[in-house]
């Protein structure tokens, strides 16, 4: 599943795979240990805090906050075109960080260090390989899953 995306990994096999197949649907899962019940986001295959090996997937919901944020105007190879954009980091309420832009439903003007936001995975849906990213919108946003 991960060959949708690219080359991410010279590993030939992954635990995580199924990761994939959940943002494809829509899904934002995160991982849970099943030795110690540790949460995890994005998923890890071995828990850092046991070092267990096994875990379940968990759905999360995609409510955060806000932990600092930053308005990008010299971008890096590939992104010129987008510029300029702003960019938050989000400790989401389950567990785990992840870097996000700013969506439709949140302006960049507004946007606020400890300010709630939901977390949207988005797909490009025009090309084969999944392209994932994430946006930061206003709480209760919703977004189509399976």
């Amino acid at each position: 599943m991960f060959a949708w995306f690219g080359l991410v990994s010279f590993c030939p096999h992954t635990k995580v795979a199924g990761f994939a197949q959940h943002l494809k649907d829509g899904r934002l899962m995160g991982s849970r240990c099943d030795a110690c019940g540790r949460v995890s986001f994005p998923p890890r295959a071995d828990c850092p805090d046991c070092r267990g090996a096994e875990f379940t997937f968990t759905e999360y919901g995609g409510a955060g906050t806000v932990v600092t944020y930053t308005r990008i105007a010299a971008a890096p190879a590939g992104f010129e075109g987008r510029t300029p954009f702003t960019i938050g980091v989000v400790d989401l309420d389950e567990g785990g960080r992840l870097l996000a832009w700013c969506g439709e439903t949140l302006p960049e003007a507004g946007l606020q260090i400890g300010q709630r936001v939901q977390v949207v995975p988005r797909l490009f849906e025009d090309c084969e390989e999944i392209k994932v990213h994430y946006t930061l919108e206003a709480p209760g946003t919703t977004w189509a899953k399976v």
